[in-house]
Order: C-alpha cells, then sequence, then structure tokens
C-alpha cells in the first residue's frame, strides 16, 4: 500500500495556504486578493523571515487539494498540524482580510471562513471582532 507523504508546511506556509484557499473558494482569485496576500507577507512580521517564493508551491499545494473530494478535509489537518495555536486568530484575521480585499464576500467565502472559525475553534465573539475590523479596513467611499 502507497501512502500519500503531505507536504510539510511552516507556520507561514500555512497562513498563507488559508489566505490563498479563501481567495480560491470561489473560483475566482482576484487581483485585489492577490495584492492583499502579497503585501501581508511582505509587511508583517509573522512573515519577516518567510521566503516570498514559496507563495507559488504553497498556492499549487492548495490548489491540487481543492481538487480532490476530501481535499478540505486534508488542507484543515495540514493547518492544525503545522500552524501553533496562537496563530489561529491570526490565520482567521489574514483570511478575512483577503475575503473583503475585492469589496464583496461572495458565498462561497462566507462558508470557508464559517469553516475556519470551526476548524480552528476560533471564539465567536473574537471572529465577529476580527470580521469587523476587516470590514472598516476595507470600506470605500
Amino acid at each position: 500500500m502507497t501512502q500519500e507523504i503531505p507536504h510539510p508546511l511552516t507556520p507561514q506556509d500555512s497562513l498563507v495556504a488559508l489566505m490563498v484557499a479563501v481567495s480560491a473558494s470561489d473560483e475566482n482569485i482576484r487581483t485585489a486578493e492577490l495584492i492583499k496576500i502579497q503585501s501581508a507577507v511582505n509587511n508583517l512580521p509573522v512573515f519577516g523571515n518567510y521566503d516570498i517564493d514559496r507563495i507559488t508551491v504553497v498556492s499549487q499545494t492548495v490548489f491540487d487539494l481543492f481538487e480532490q473530494e476530501d481535499g478540505l478535509a486534508a488542507l484543515f489537518g495540514l493547518i492544525r498540524d503545522n500552524l501553533p495555536e496562537e496563530l489561529f486568530e491570526t490565520a482567521y484575521a489574514l483570511a478575512c482580510d483577503v475575503a473583503a480585499a475585492d469589496g464583496a464576500i461572495a458565498d462561497a467565502e462566507l462558508r470557508l471562513l464559517e469553516e475556519m472559525r470551526y476548524e480552528l475553534n476560533i471564539d465567536r465573539l473574537h471572529a465577529a471582532a476580527i470580521e469587523r475590523g476587516a470590514r472598516a479596513r476595507h470600506m470605500t467611499i
């Protein structure tokens, strides 16, 4: 029996994977979402020593998982195995920022964010505060 060995992810890879997953969840990756991901990786302290070239590898891993029947469950398994619990809220905040980046959150993005809250055990009140912050940061006039 051949067993596939999952791609090991760094904690930063895990954060990138969730941002890419939210962007890809509605099957329409928008430029604003890609810019938000790149901006987060370029500017946030959590990515201080991250190799930006890994974004492509991590993105392909997410796309490959999304093509599988239980790919989302596998993605969350990888995330739980490789992302320290103290970064779960960071992951959710980054995902919310990507979802809000284009000014509209699609139903598929909302469902994935809901699944993230469940899988990462994000307290509902904390999630609401994170979501409100993302909404405030992405308002337009």
